[in-house]
């Protein structure tokens, strides 16, 4: 299938490592060009070389998705480099695993408004794209009860409903809106395989519940993106996509 994307411009927020670099690094594949941030310089560098490698022209520099005039400045940038803005994922998380004022402030603070201020910030970019498209990361913690009360939870199905009332609102400008919900994904370096290494009976737990027998990658989550965000899915905006190997239980409609 031809997703249409050659010589879009596409930028991804927290696009350094894990679901955030398979996604930036797919939409390379498909011959975009890439504009990523993320709050490591040197991963950030380290992403830039290997899109360009890839024969795109790629853009990347430290932004945190908390500082609303710092992420502005960045698009500008991002947009500049790139020449223009089709395409927007939201990725950067703060997880907030802790059930204190610090977790729900940090969960607030980087998925909500951390995934409001990149999309105020490229607004005025994807208003002139005619393929303009928004895709959030939430999780399937944010559909069904899942490692107990945490501020992740609650604030990713805010993220769902925040995406769903965006499209509805965006609509008639041409651009779309949705949502990816990845289960658990495993990928070096990241919370499934930090749990492996030091909680490996929780991780175990986790890993019997997948139907498949198997965790996803961080790739599988980039594949359902990079398809949602394309010009191929034009008719699909409101959705929220589960991409998480038949883990949730709940019968969807």
């Amino acid at each position: 299938m031809d997703l249409k994307l050659a010589g879009k411009k596409a930028v991804i927020t927290g696009g350094s490592r894990g679901i955030g670099r398979a996604i930036a690094e797919l939409f390379a594949d498909e011959g975009c060009d890439v504009g990523i941030c993320a709050r490591s310089e040197g991963a950030i560098l380290a992403t830039v070389d290997a899109l360009k490698a890839k024969g795109v022209n790629a853009f990347g520099g430290p932004a945190d998705v908390q500082d609303g005039a710092m992420l502005t400045e960045w698009m500008s940038a991002a947009a500049k480099s790139l020449g223009g803005i089709d395409i927007l994922i939201a990725n950067a998380s703060g997880f907030g695993l802790t059930l204190d004022d610090e977790g729900w402030r940090q969960a607030f603070d980087i998925d909500i408004l951390g995934s409001f201020h990149a999309i105020d910030a490229a607004l005025p970019y994807l208003e002139q794209s005619d393929a303009a498209s928004i895709v959030s990361i939430s999780s399937v913690a944010a559909i069904e009860s899942f490692g107990g009360v945490r501020p992740y939870n609650s604030i990713k199905a805010a993220l769902i409903t925040y995406m769903s009332n965006l499209a509805n609102d965006l609509a008639p400008k041409g651009i779309r809106a949705n949502t990816v919900s990845p289960g658990t994904i495993y990928f070096e370096g990241g919370v499934w395989h930090q749990r492996e290494l030091e909680q490996p009976d929780i991780y175990k737990a986790a890993l019997a519940k997948n139907p498949l027998g198997r965790m996803g990658t961080a790739e599988e989550v980039a594949q359902a993106t990079v398809f949602l965000a394309s010009p191929a899915a034009g008719f699909i905006s409101g959705t929220n996509l589960i991409v998480d190997g038949a883990l949730t239980q709940r019968v969807q409609f």
